[in-house]
């Protein structure tokens, strides 16, 4: 798989019918090595052990309804209360991050009302906060680390 911008970490991998499989430690189960599943479980990583978010907080690739269609986000973390946190779009390397994918995270934020958006490619990481009050965003070096 492609060398991404985030620390070195260890996954386990498993072959099965002519496929790699990598673990999710969210899911609990292998899926599928395609390279946006290899950005996203390199973000769960990082999140995790760099950030240090719970484990327990953090939601990967659960449904979502905006206007009546079906999408899908990649990486959600909840605040302790339930709210949440940052939400995670995740893109294959070779997809270069634009304005779409930004729209693509603001669509889904209308609904799910997060403090923190990152945006990733898994070798440019954008992140921002938003500000509700002025509905717009602000971008941020970093995304903070988890704090009770």
């Amino acid at each position: 798989m492609h060398k991404l911008n985030f620390p070195t970490y260890q996954f386990r991998f498993k072959n099965s019918e002519n496929k790699v499989l990598i673990f999710d430690i969210i899911r609990k189960k292998f899926v599928v090595l395609q390279p946006e599943e290899w950005v996203r479980q390199n973000c769960v990583h990082f999140l995790i052990e760099d950030k240090k978010y719970p484990k327990s907080l953090i939601n990967v690739e659960k449904e979502l309804k905006i206007n009546d269609l079906s999408k899908r986000y990649d990486i959600i973390v909840y605040k302790p209360d339930g709210s949440i946190q940052l939400i995670v779009e995740c893109k294959a390397p070779k997809i270069e991050i634009n304005q779409n994918v930004f729209d693509q995270i603001a669509r889904y934020n209308l609904v799910l009302d997060a403090d923190y958006l990152m945006v990733t490619n898994g070798l440019n990481h954008y992140y921002c906060q938003m500000d509700f009050e002025n509905e717009q965003y602000q971008f941020l070096r970093d995304i903070p680390e988890y704090n009770t």
